[in-house]
């Protein structure tokens, strides 16, 4: 894809063909290291999409990027169709500022492997909080609200406990809730069990589930579970050297991976369990 080709993007699309996400040509380095190399990614709304791979392959940058957590050193990153990176500059686009990208921000939540939960703030405040102060919602709005997530999540009888007071199980079930309370159109999910104590990770991918079965979200997780990807996925990446190596359905991928280091990794991973 040309630079001009990157700049028209959006204005190419069409109605159902727009992807809900979109990385076009998108690379990232530190230093000598390149983490991504020239990665090309779509995502359809309402598909959950799993990223597996090697320590290293760029998987969480992909997450970080669209969290603006991590800068761009070359292509251009789409949401609904609207530049993430960039925004529009006479026929052109130009780096985003920081105005644009709190804008579209709003658009993405991320659940992250601890939680982040707000320590002096009980689960509904956590909850809230983003909804009133950067929403603008009032408190009673956002109170119904973030009830009503909490109790999709099981948590609504320990809406007034502080984090502290709760299990990582029940946690991260909070910090998925409060994610949702600001009515993103992409949830990002990195590594979000590798925290937890094995007997409380049914706990949170049973929620995930439910979010895949129930809601048309856009879904982009990052894991090691591999059973979990192939159960709740209707695509799987394999990442490998900051590019996707091999991608396709879970029973495509996981089923007869054609790509000797998709095997390999594959291998490696049930060798380890």
């Amino acid at each position: 894809m040309t630079t001009e080709d990157l700049l028209t993007f959006p204005l190419a699309l069409q109605g159902d063909h727009v992807p809900m996400v979109s990385f076009r040509q998108v690379s990232k380095s530190y230093g000598s290291l390149t983490v991504l190399d020239s990665l090309d990614l779509d995502v359809a709304e309402g598909e959950m999409v799993t990223i597996i791979g090697p320590s290293g392959s760029g998987k969480t940058t992909v997450l970080r990027m669209l969290m603006t957590l991590e800068t761009i050193d070359g292509g251009v990153i789409y949401i609904d169709g609207r530049p993430l990176t960039h925004m529009p500059k006479g026929i052109g686009l130009v780096a985003a500022n920081s105005r644009h990208l709190r804008k579209m921000r709003s658009n993405i939540g991320m659940c992250f492997q601890h939680f982040n939960l707000f320590p002096h703030m009980t689960a509904l405040e956590n909850c809230m909080e983003g909804p009133v102060n950067v929403l603008g919602l009032s408190k009673k709005e956002a109170r119904e609200r973030s009830e009503q997530l909490l109790a999709m999540v099981g948590m609504v009888d320990k809406r007034h406990q502080h984090p502290s007071c709760l299990s990582g199980g029940q946690q991260q079930r909070v910090a998925i809730a409060r994610a949702l309370a600001m009515r993103p159109k992409v949830m990002l999910f990195d590594e979000v069990t590798s925290a937890l104590d094995p007997e409380v990770i049914g706990e949170v991918t049973n929620v995930i589930r439910k979010l895949v079965a129930e809601h048309n979200l856009t879904m982009l997780m990052v894991t090691h579970q591999m059973g979990f990807a192939k159960d709740i996925s209707d695509r799987v990446c394999f990442f490998y050297g900051g590019r996707i190596e091999e991608q396709g359905t879970p029973e495509e991928l996981f089923g007869n991976p054609k790509r000797e280091r998709t095997q390999q990794f594959l291998r490696a991973v049930k060798e380890a369990v």
